[in-house]
């Protein structure tokens, strides 16, 4: 675990505790608000978790060349949660658009 300063790890570790809280604290709103399209918000933001997940992972095994297919997992689900993010926004405007012209 000494490939990165203990400041490194201070930001990845409080950063994969703060998406978990925000992926929470938007189904909280969903719940709040009754618009069930926010529950697709928090989903779509698991992939960047697991990206967060993966990195974390392998800095704790300094790095090892036998886990390198972690970096590509890693790239794949930030990849596929930025599209995930993307279509959960397009659907939160698309139903508030619904909502505003009474659908």
């Amino acid at each position: 675990m000494h490939a990165l300063s203990l400041g490194t790890w201070w930001i990845h570790l409080t950063s994969v505790i703060e998406w978990i809280l925000a992926i929470l604290l938007v189904l909280r709103w969903g719940e709040r608000r009754q618009e069930p399209e926010w529950r697709w918000l928090s989903l779509a933001m698991t992939p960047a978790l697991v990206s967060a997940l993966c990195a974390c992972t392998w800095h704790i095994y300094d790095n090892a060349e036998q886990l390198d297919w972690l970096v590509q997992l890693q790239a794949a689900m930030t990849l596929i949660g930025n599209g995930t993010l993307a279509l959960a926004a397009w659907w939160i405007w698309r139903s508030g658009e619904r909502r505003r012209r009474g659908c």
